[in-house]
């Protein structure tokens, strides 16, 4: 069983979720990057404050050697404390004489570089630093200390913090990034969610109207839609407008097609149970079949039509016109008349190629039919209108008698023939009008001035 494939709204939403998840890591990993070398720089500037606290505090004894202050800069110097300082160099405690120094809180600590030694001027800080007593962050500064009359005392100085103290002002500051970075993106997925909902609700205005279509309940979409669906709705309510009318017309031809045949079947009934003749009988039935062809056929020529397509393909006028004019040449031979195309390239019948046969075929055997000598046929491209297609124009003209103007409505009603002793059924132009209807085109019937007889203009 295959999965139902996702909502737009899911699909939107799940894209946007992972969207802004990376964005909300990436946020997070650049602001912990920007507070940890913060924290870190502030870290620096603090153990660098303690150093240059002890150089003030401190002394030289009269021995040229380093006196140690009384009063540490910062408490936690003292036994038990996690800020470690330690001189290397000369150095005199109680007038005891060494080589380094250390604070309370550094005596029996194994820490790294804290006897190590620094050219005078130079300064390094560097961290975390693995030690047997834990991870620390270590400044040191070398420094020659001037005495007067006398060569400067080198010495080094170190200051050293517990790693601990940054780890947990960075732990602090993550849980909080942690809270703030988490209810903001839930926040802007709510937010998300709720544009969504209103940005989607008129497709669902759609769905909901197509349904209430398929249901009878109303007749067609409603118009008050967003620009970016007008021309969906547009487009539908064509399609819908042009299934109605194809089913009508169904209908309609179902019923004419049974109305029709009712009057030869009764005449054919009424024979046999007159007791006719043979003879009599058998030119009955022939005449009632033959007339009931006639309306079968008629009436398949007018299902067949199948009308305005709002999705339809376009289709080239002259490739028909010219399979249209070949068989015409051939049944007409005995007249030697000339068929001219004057065609535009762009001329173009979006609808069933039946259709567009039908329509030539009626018109240039019609032509044929009255010309003289010459017809002329012309398709001209009609400019498109905002975002819909091109229109067409068909204009099929002859050099016979031509229509009077009193008699083009006469002309056109089914049944009626020009002139009883030319053959045919009266049907063709019915065909064609009943083909504009369905494609919503136009007929104009006048005179042509090109070449003096009947011009039919059709317009789509």
């Amino acid at each position: 069983m295959s999965r139902r494939p996702l909502s737009l709204q899911a699909r939107s939403l799940l894209a946007a979720g992972f969207a802004l998840a990376a964005f909300l890591g990436l946020t997070g990993f650049a602001l912990d990057q920007a507070i940890y070398e913060t924290l870190r720089s502030a870290l620096r500037d603090r153990l660098q404050s303690y150093v240059y606290g002890y150089l003030a505090a401190s002394d030289v004894a009269r021995s040229r050697r380093w006196l140690p202050p009384e009063v540490a800069p910062d408490p936690r110097f003292g036994a038990g404390g996690n800020l470690y300082a330690s001189v290397v160099g000369p150095v005199e405690i109680d007038g005891i004489k060494a080589e380094h120094w250390r604070s309370p809180s550094a005596l029996g600590v194994k820490l790294p570089l804290l006897d190590s030694h620094l050219e005078p001027g130079a300064m390094m800080f560097s961290g975390p630093l693995d030690g047997a007593a834990g991870k620390v962050y270590l400044f040191s500064l070398g420094v020659a200390w001037e005495v007067p009359n006398r060569e400067p005392i080198d010495l080094t100085l170190h200051v050293a913090e517990d790693a601990k103290v940054l780890d947990d002002q960075l732990d602090v500051f993550r849980r909080t990034l942690l809270v703030y970075l988490g209810g903001l993106g839930v926040l802007l997925l709510l937010l998300l969610l709720a544009t969504l909902r209103w940005s989607l609700l008129p497709l669902r205005r759609i769905t909901s109207d197509l349904t209430r279509v398929e249901h009878r309940e109303r007749e067609r979409l409603s118009s008050d839609y967003p620009h970016e669906l007008s021309g969906l709705a547009t487009n539908l309510n064509e399609f819908i407008e042009s299934e109605r009318l194809h089913l009508q017309r169904y209908r309609n031809t179902l019923d004419d097609l049974a109305h029709s045949l009712k009057t030869p079947l009764a005449v054919m009934r009424s024979q046999l149970e007159s007791g006719a003749g043979g003879e009599e009988l058998r030119w009955t039935v022939l005449e009632q079949t033959g007339r009931m062809d006639q309306i079968v056929a008629y009436q398949l020529s007018r299902a067949a039509t199948s009308g305005h397509t709002t999705f339809a393909a376009p289709i080239a006028i002259e490739a028909h016109a010219e399979e249209i004019v070949a068989s015409l040449e051939k049944v007409y031979a005995d007249k030697n008349i000339l068929c001219e195309f004057d065609i535009d390239p762009r001329a173009q019948f979006y609808g069933e190629q039946g259709d567009l046969l039908e329509l030539l075929g009626n018109l240039l055997e019609n032509a044929f039919k009255w010309a003289r000598h010459r017809v002329l046929l012309t398709a001209r491209a009609q400019p498109a209108r905002g975002a819909r297609r091109g229109g067409l124009e068909l204009v099929i003209e002859d050099d016979g008698p031509g229509i009077a103007e009193d008699q083009v409505e006469h002309m056109l009603r089914r049944g009626v023939r020009g002139d009883e002793r030319v053959q045919g059924h009266g049907i063709g132009l019915a065909i064609v009008q009943d083909l504009l209807k369905a494609y919503r085109g136009t007929l104009d019937v006048s005179r042509s001035t090109t070449l003096g007889g009947a011009a039919f203009m059709l317009r789509f």
